[in-house]
């Protein structure tokens, strides 16, 4: 089984450069005016997910609360170091969890929508 998460946004340009520069992904593909909507696919190459953003005339009204998040588990402590780094020199902020786990055992920031992102300390 293959898994894609897909969500609408209001800015695909700020995603993309967030998701490259931040946690290191890869613009695996795209789309632009399929049935109104443009489009991109981002993730690491030759894994079974992925996550799609799109944009289109009608604007997105997520909605989210504390306990929503993308959850990521680096494969080992070098990629978390490099996605620490690319936190610090990008400038970008942490949050405190508001759940006690997350707390521990990761730490929360969140992309250019102000969705949640958990990094995990406990590698695969």
């Amino acid at each position: 089984m293959k898994f894609r998460y897909a969500r609408h946004t209001k800015n695909l340009e700020k995603l993309e450069k967030f998701y490259i520069e931040i946690l290191n992904f890869k613009k695996l593909g795209g789309f632009e005016n399929h049935n109104g909507y443009d489009g991109i696919f981002l993730g690491k190459e030759n894994l079974d997910w992925h996550l799609e953003f799109t944009f289109s005339e009608d604007l997105s009204e997520s909605k989210f609360d504390e306990d929503d998040l993308l959850v990521f588990y680096p494969k080992n402590k070098d990629e978390f170091l490099k996605i620490l780094e690319n936190i610090k020199q990008l400038k970008v902020k942490t949050y405190e969890p508001k759940n006690p786990y997350w707390k521990e055992n990761g730490f929360l920031i969140k992309d250019p929508d102000d969705f949640g992102i958990i990094i995990s300390n406990r590698f695969n």
